[in-house]
C-alpha cells in the first residue's frame, strides 16, 4: 500500500487535472496523487470534444453551468496564453434560418445577456458580409467564444503537477473504494492508495465510482457518441468563425455545427447517438456490460421516449452522410458531400434520472472524506479552473481535518 497522501484524485482528464493543479496552490507541501487507468492524460472527454471554449449563451441564469462557464472563459484563455497552448478567440455565429428560429434566437439573446454576454444582432446582409458562405434570417454573433488545444491543455497541466511534486500514476484502473473514520483507501490494479481525501473526477465512469465508493446514486451515466467529419483541406477557409444553428427544443442536444480547429481545419458535428460503449470509439462499437447498463436503465427509455423524433434524426445522421449534410445546408448550402472527408467521434457523458430528464447542471456528492463530481458535460472542460475552485472549496468546508 502506496500511504501518506493528503489527496489522492481519481481522473486524468481536465477536471481532474485542473482539481489537482487548484489542490497545489491552496496546500503546497501536500502529498497529492492522481491515479488515472489509462496510459495518458485527456485520453477520453477531454481529448475527444470540439474543443470550443465556450461564453455561456445556453445555460440557465444562475446555474452552475452559466456561473462557472464565465469564470472559466477568462481562466481557459489566460491559462493557454501562459503555457503556450495552442487557442483562438475567434467568435461564433448562432444563426436563424427560419420564423421558429428567429423567434428561438431572441430567447436565446435574452439568456446570453442574462448571463452577462456582450452580443451583436446581425441581419441577413451582416450575415452575408461577415461570412459570405452562410445564409441565415438573423444571427447572434458571440465574440468571446473561441478554441483550444484541449490535450495540449491537459498535458501541460500534467507537466505543471509533475513539476511541483504531484505524482501522476497511469494505468492504475480504480477496483474499489474503502472509506474509513481517519482515511479513504483506493485499490487499483496498480496497487492500494491510502489518503486522508479523495476527489473522484471520473467522467463517463462518475456513477459506477460512486457506487463503489458506497454512495447512493438516482441516476446513471448514459453514453452519447458525437461523431464529426473533418472539412477536406481545400475548404478549409469556408469558414473564419464557429457556426451554429439555433437549438431545437425537439432536440436535447445543440445540433449540428461548424467548428474551426487550432491546426486550421474546420470539422462539422457533433451527433448525438445513443452509445453502446462508453470508450470505444470504433463505429458501432458494443461493450456488453455498458450496453447491458444503458439498455436495463429505464431512465433511457423514457428519455428516448421524450425525444423520439430526436432518435430518429440521429440514427439518420450516423447511418447516412447524406443526411448529416443536409443538417449543415440549412445555414451553410455551399457545403457538398465531398467536403466531408475524416472521421472522428467523441462519448459524452450525459446523467440522466430515473424518470428520462437529463441532468443539465453539474452535479457534485460529498461524503465525509470524499467529493464526487457526478456530472460534467460540456461546457465542463470551459468551466475546469473554477469547478476545480469549487471542488476544493466544498472539501475545506465539508470534510474533517
Amino acid at each position: 500500500m502506496s500511504g501518506g497522501h493528503d489527496f489522492l484524485v481519481i481522473g486524468a482528464g481536465i477536471v481532474g487535472l485542473a482539481t489537482a493543479h487548484r489542490l497545489r496552490q491552496r496546500h503546497a507541501d501536500a502529498r497529492i496523487v492522481v491515479l488515472e487507468k489509462e496510459k495518458q492524460v485527456a485520453a477520453h472527454q477531454s481529448g475527444h470534444n470540439s474543443g470550443v471554449i465556450h461564453a455561456g449563451v445556453y445555460y440557465a441564469p444562475g446555474s452552475l453551468k452559466a456561473r462557472l462557464c464565465r469564470a472559466g472563459l477568462a481562466a481557459t484563455y489566460a491559462f493557454c496564453a501562459a503555457h503556450d497552448v495552442p487557442h483562438r478567440r475567434c467568435g461564433k455565429m448562432i444563426v436563424a434560418t427560419d420564423a421558429g428560429e428567429l423567434e428561438r434566437l431572441r430567447a436565446l439573446a435574452t439568456r446570453a445577456a442574462d448571463n452577462g454576454l456582450s452580443l451583436s444582432w446581425l441581419n441577413a446582409d451582416a450575415i452575408a458580409a461577415r461570412e459570405p458562405e452562410v445564409n441565415g434570417l438573423a444571427a447572434l454573433y458571440v465574440e468571446e467564444t473561441g478554441i483550444a488545444d484541449y490535450p495540449r491543455l491537459c498535458r501541460a497541466l500534467a507537466d505543471d503537477l509533475v513539476a511541483q511534486g504531484v505524482e501522476l500514476v497511469f494505468e492504475a484502473e480504480v477496483l474499489a473504494i474503502s472509506e474509513g473514520r481517519d482515511e479513504v483507501v483506493v485499490e487499483t490494479t496498480r496497487g492500494s492508495w491510502q489518503g486522508a481525501r479523495l476527489v473522484v473526477c471520473g467522467g463517463l465512469q462518475s456513477d459506477r465510482l460512486a457506487r463503489l465508493a458506497g454512495l447512493a446514486v438516482d441516476f446513471a451515466v448514459v453514453p452519447f457518441r458525437g461523431d464529426y467529419y473533418r472539412l477536406a483541406d481545400e475548404r478549409s477557409r469556408l469558414v473564419d468563425t464557429l457556426i451554429y444553428p439555433v437549438p431545437d427544443p425537439a432536440l436535447p442536444f445543440l445540433g449540428v455545427h461548424l467548428t474551426l480547429t487550432t491546426d486550421g481545419g474546420i470539422t462539422l458535428g457533433p451527433s448525438a447517438m445513443l452509445a453502446f460503449a462508453r470508450e470505444d470509439y470504433r463505429a458501432w462499437a458494443w461493450q456488453r456490460q455498458d450496453a447491458w447498463q444503458a439498455l436495463s436503465f429505464p431512465g433511457t427509455w423514457r428519455l428516448l421516449a421524450r425525444f423520439p423524433r430526436a432518435g430518429f434524426a440521429e440514427l439518420r445522421h450516423a447511418a447516412c452522410r447524406t443526411a448529416y449534410l443536409r443538417a449543415a445546408q440549412r445555414y451553410c448550402p455551399a457545403l457538398v458531400l465531398d467536403d466531408l472527408a475524416e472521421k472522428s467521434c467523441g462519448i459524452r457523458a450525459q446523467a440522466v434520472s430515473r424518470d428520462g430528464e437529463m441532468i443539465h447542471d453539474f452535479l457534485f456528492q460529498t461524503s465525509a472524506r470524499s467529493v464526487h463530481v457526478l456530472n460534467a458535460p460540456s461546457p465542463a472542460a470551459t468551466s475546469a479552473f473554477p469547478i476545480a475552485e469549487l471542488v476544493v472549496a466544498q472539501m475545506q468546508t465539508s470534510l474533517p481535518a
